[in-house]
């Protein structure tokens, strides 16, 4: 079958590995399901695995991609979940100290098909395309987890997202606004933070800029760029919700006493639940809230999306179609 996948790894030059081409179907073991990919979508751990982070030499060749949507072996339009969990786990699948996304451990959706197991597949309702659907199962579902799960926002509370244009932060504001939260965010680039506004922000701000207010929760997926000004923009008793550090991990000052002095909580957050899934998948059905889709390329030019990642010419998700 059609495939886009890892053959090498490389830091400086991670496209150096990514091969465009051919690999044998995959075999469903028992209780898993084939979904035949209609469409799936580019995320950064995708181009961290071309690094050779969280992937191993001896998982290679390994297919790329951890979205995807499609028709599974019995015809129904689906919505691929990422998270695989070991057999014997029960409760929240993020929770799960064995569990692994596709494409780390088991062949990702960049493919004309791939397995995963039958409670890894949610419905996808006639209102949202192929192309939608695809961006939800990273991107999306961790921004959902993030403000409502782990943040605990609701309609009327006030929250900050930081670095306006990578795929998290896109969602977050989307779906915080939907949701009758007051959104500010910030970027570095005049042109995304226009794009912000347009796409439910209500008000923007360059990054590391003095805001007008304290926020309830500041959604943090950049890192040390941007831990500080997280800080000092919470109200007391706010929390920081982290999901990411693209900037890097290390901060040259955490900020502890202002974090214990206005006791204000860090909260970590990593992708989301099926049930997530289904719940951000009825949401999008309800309100007509509509991911923010950068570019459709066919999967053929996947090198294409890959170098726009690398060069961080996106605002929004790039989709692979087949």
């Amino acid at each position: 079958m059609f495939a886009v996948y890892a053959q090498s790894f490389s830091s400086d030059n991670p496209l150096d590995g990514l091969v465009v081409g051919e690999r044998p179907d995959p075999e469903p073991g028992e209780g898993w399901t084939t979904v035949r990919v209609k469409a799936a979508s580019l995320n950064h751990h995708d181009l961290w695995s071309l690094r050779g982070v969280g992937l191993k030499d001896d998982a290679l060749p390994m297919i790329l991609g951890c979205d995807a949507a499609g028709v599974d072996a019995d015809g129904n339009e689906v919505v691929v979940h990422a998270v695989i969990n070991d057999p014997s786990w029960t409760g929240d699948q993020t929770l799960d100290p064995k569990r692994s996304l596709l494409s780390e451990r088991h062949q990702g959706t960049f493919a004309d098909q791939v397995v995963v197991p039958r409670a890894n597949v949610v419905a996808k309702p006639a209102s949202l395309s192929f192309e939608e659907a695809a961006c939800l199962p990273t991107a999306w579902l961790t921004a959902y987890r993030m403000l409502f799960t782990r943040g605990g926002l609701r309609a009327g509370d006030t929250v900050l997202v930081q670095g306006a244009g990578g795929g998290v932060a896109t969602a977050a504001i989307t779906l915080a606004r939907a949701a009758g939260l007051r959104v500010l965010a910030t970027s570095r680039d005049e042109a995304k933070r226009s794009r912000a506004m347009e796409i439910g922000a209500h008000d923007v701000f360059e990054s590391g800029a003095r805001l007008p207010v304290k926020v309830d929760a500041v959604m943090e997926t950049v890192g040390k760029a941007t831990w500080g000004h997280s800080v000092r923009s919470l109200k007391p008793g706010g929390r920081i919700v982290v999901s990411g550090t693209t900037s890097g991990p290390d901060v040259d000052d955490a900020e502890l006493t202002r974090i214990f002095f206005l006791q204000l909580s860090v909260v970590g957050s990593t992708m989301g639940t099926s049930d997530e899934l289904a719940s951000l998948v009825s949401l999008l059905d309800a309100t007509s809230t509509r991911p923010l889709i950068d570019r459709t390329l066919p999967m053929e030019q996947a090198a294409d999306g890959f170098a726009a990642m690398a060069e961080g010419d996106v605002f929004g998700k790039i989709v692979f179609t087949r």
